[in-house]
């Protein structure tokens, strides 16, 4: 499966790079025909840098109190929110200490906010950085999360997505549909992957992914 991975770089800056397989994988709620890796860009610090400074661009101009970090991106997110904070930046964030966090899963898989952390959250402005986002699923439970804390989000990154806004919400990224023209997402039971009797390759989620 390895041998198929290509490498794709971000428009803007060739340093930060994806990896994409070709394939069938599962999701914990979708069937996609390529994985998308985007370990390196969360894992390595010179990529995470760079990834940080073009995500700090898109939000210069947005006041942003705390940087909520899902699927591994909390390195990212610490350098985002030293971009944004620079005092030689143009920025309304310069100078400013900015929160970094990420929700608890708890045992019915809601996200949720301990006690002392919630004062990040309550009537804050929040940027929410995500690791990819094929359906919006993730985006839509975060903002129902939010919305009980009584946070307003401002924004929402992803290093790859495949949509451009979910319940109303804009979703920038890195990377998108059109850095892998036949990407595509479905429904388990729609799957065409799985009603031709195409093996799945393996199980995958932000983190990586479990050859079956």
């Amino acid at each position: 499966m390895e041998s198929r991975k290509k490498m794709i770089s971000a428009k803007g800056n060739k340093q930060i790079q994806m990896g994409i397989i070709p394939g069938h994988f599962a999701t914990n709620h979708s069937h996609i025909n390529h994985y998308v890796d985007l370990n390196s860009i969360k894992t390595s610090f010179r990529m995470a840098r760079e990834t940080a400074k073009m995500i700090a661009v898109k939000y210069n101009m947005a006041q942003i109190d705390t940087i909520i970090c899902l699927e591994g991106t909390e390195t990212l997110g610490a350098y985002v929110a030293q971009e944004l904070a620079d005092s030689s930046m143009a920025s309304v964030n310069s100078g400013k200490d900015i929160d970094i966090l990420t929700p608890e899963i708890n045992s019915n898989g809601q996200m949720i906010f301990r006690d002392d952390a919630q004062k990040k959250i309550w009537n804050k402005q929040i940027l929410l950085l995500i690791s990819s986002a094929s359906t919006g699923w993730s985006i839509e439970r975060f903002a129902r999360c939010l919305d009980y804390y009584s946070g307003k989000l401002v924004g929402a990154c992803a290093l790859f997505s495949a949509i451009d806004e979910i319940i109303g919400i804009k979703v920038d990224s890195i990377f998108t549909e059109e850095d892998i023209p036949d990407y595509h997402t479905y429904a388990a039971s729609e799957c065409p992957m799985c009603k031709s009797k195409q093996k799945i390759d393996a199980l995958v989620n932000a983190f990586g992914y479990s050859k079956l």
